[in-house]
């Protein structure tokens, strides 16, 4: 058995802030009542992604209810909350998401974006979806990762993205390593593969 990363998804009790893996990726962070309360919303492609998220969010004391979006895809919704404002005033600048600034994922929030919008690609590395709504937090975004010590690379629409791609197989080890174990009922091969 390898040793537990400091930063891996498992090495610390989960805390709301984590919820900001789901922010990273398409989720929505709204605010309400002059700062008072926010909601977070995401829709994801696969059932088994917002089981996950739920799970994830009731781990963190946050209940979170299931629906369908307009087009069919499961969507996760919380209430609107006091605790969760802090979260949402750190992602937002006026209504518009925006990334913190020295913003870094640990193993946690990675966790979280794997499950909103993370796949493998077909040349051996890793994606993490993003938002196609805030093209201004994609490159802030790939910063953050660097910071984290897992470079990527932007990819556009036309290339199937936006998604930043993490290649190389040291590099997926090391995102593997930090987002833990594959949830139960994941579908397929959609987590990052362990060394």
């Amino acid at each position: 058995m390898g040793q537990l990363s400091f930063f891996s998804a498992e090495a610390r009790l989960p805390r709301i802030a984590d919820l900001a893996g789901i922010l990273c990726g398409p989720g929505q962070a709204v605010g309400f009542g002059r700062g008072t309360a926010a909601r977070l919303s995401v829709v994801v492609a696969d059932t088994w992604r917002a089981d996950s998220l739920v799970a994830a969010c009731a781990e963190r004391g946050v209940e979170a209810e299931l629906g369908r979006s307009d087009e069919g895809y499961p969507l996760l919704r919380t209430a609107f909350r006091a605790d969760l404002t802090e979260l949402a005033g750190r992602w937002l600048r006026g209504a518009v998401k925006s990334v913190p600034s020295e913003f870094v994922p640990d193993g946690p929030v990675l966790r979280l974006w794997v499950l909103t919008a993370g796949h493998p690609d077909a040349g051996g590395g890793y994606s993490l979806g993003l938002d196609p709504h805030a093209p201004d937090t994609h490159a802030p975004l790939a910063s953050a990762l660097d910071r984290a010590g897992l470079p990527a690379k932007l990819v556009g629409p036309r290339g199937g993205g936006p998604v930043l791609r993490v290649s190389g197989r040291r590099r997926v080890e090391r995102l593997a390593e930090l987002v833990g174990p594959v949830p139960a009922g994941a579908v397929g091969r959609c987590w990052p593969p362990a060394p």
